[in-house]
């Protein structure tokens, strides 16, 4: 089991290294950040002190091992725009889009597993075949098309909900929570719907097809036969043995939901790190860029490697296969 679990360390340290150099190249290739961050008359002199302040009169390369040796000891840098470190800009947004996040994720989970399990249960009823047809939508419908629905109807036209913002939001432990608040509730409700329409319809088809393949098995069969009510096995049977698989895609879904949130946060005006990226491309704050890229990264590779030493613990197959 150690063998393994360094292997897959080394191959995720070298997979950052990789992106690293990938992200950093990419984004300090583009643009020319000197012409937005100071006034088109500045003088030469002004210039080429900007210039050499940002750092970026020295060669790419030479550039991209000082922002390693600084990442090394956890500085991503300072913001050219807002000239504080980037951990701590990131840091003031993170708290927004790990509620908007967890919301969706979380709702989307519950549901779409009910609905879902529901749909496998009773395939031939009308409402089975409802919830697919939802499920389809939820896969083929744009998100950025489903929030300017959501704004028109229920901001614009009804007038229930807030179009766009936070809200009030309550300081707990030093972080600021909206979802503690009615007006912060009313604001998270379309940003959450919008993000947790695909989760969800990615939850209903995972369930469904679980219990189908289920409830044809030998398991469900003996239970049955045994006298065992519906509801227990259900309980008991039928989510124990679809649990393996929904958490495995729930915790992918959560990364790559944190990570891809920038259309809603960008449609909604949600201040989270979605829409501090947005902000950042368009002004060329390159600092935040990599640290926002390299971030993301990170998290998917720790979630890759949870997921591996999980599944190592779970089938010794897996181990066996690395070993061979």
């Amino acid at each position: 089991m150690l063998g393994f679990v360094i292997q897959r360390f080394l191959q995720a340290v070298v997979v950052m290294a990789v992106m690293s150099v990938i992200v950093f190249c990419g984004v300090y290739a583009i643009g020319n950040p000197v012409d937005i961050v100071i006034p088109p008359d500045a003088t030469q002199d002004i210039r080429a002190a900007t210039i050499a302040k940002l750092g970026l009169d020295k060669p790419l390369w030479e550039q991209y091992f000082l922002f390693v040796g600084n990442l090394l000891q956890g500085d991503f840098g300072r913001s050219f725009v807002y000239n504080i470190p980037v951990l701590d800009l990131i840091g003031g947004r993170l708290p927004a889009t790990l509620e908007l996040v967890l919301t969706s994720v979380l709702t989307a989970t519950v549901l779409g597993v009910s609905l879902g399990i529901y749909a496998g249960y009773r395939p031939d009823g009308w409402l089975a075949k409802t919830i697919m047809a939802v499920s389809v939508l939820g896969f083929s419908v744009p998100s950025f098309w489903v929030g300017l629905i959501l704004i028109l109807t229920f901001a614009v036209n009804l007038g229930w909900l807030p179009a766009g913002g936070r809200g009030a939001t309550v300081t707990v432990l030093g972080v600021p929570w909206s979802f503690l608040t009615l007006d912060g509730l009313s604001h998270i409700v379309l940003p959450a719907i919008n993000l947790a329409l695909f989760k969800l319809a990615m939850m209903i088809r995972l369930a469904r097809a679980g219990t189908r393949e289920i409830m044809l098995t030998d398991t469900i069969k003996f239970a049955r036969a045994a006298g065992i009510s519906e509801s227990v096995i259900l309980r008991r049977h039928l989510l124990k043995l679809i649990s393996i698989p929904i958490i495995t895609v729930f915790g992918l879904e959560l990364g790559s939901t944190l990570a891809f949130a920038v259309v809603t946060e960008t449609i909604f005006s949600w201040p989270g790190v979605g829409k501090l990226i947005i902000d950042s491309i368009a002004v060329l704050d390159r600092p935040v860029m990599v640290a926002y890229l390299i971030l993301v990264a990170f998290l998917f590779v720790t979630i890759n490697f949870t997921v591996d030493l999980v599944f190592a613990l779970i089938d010794p197959r897996v181990r066996a296969g690395a070993r061979a």
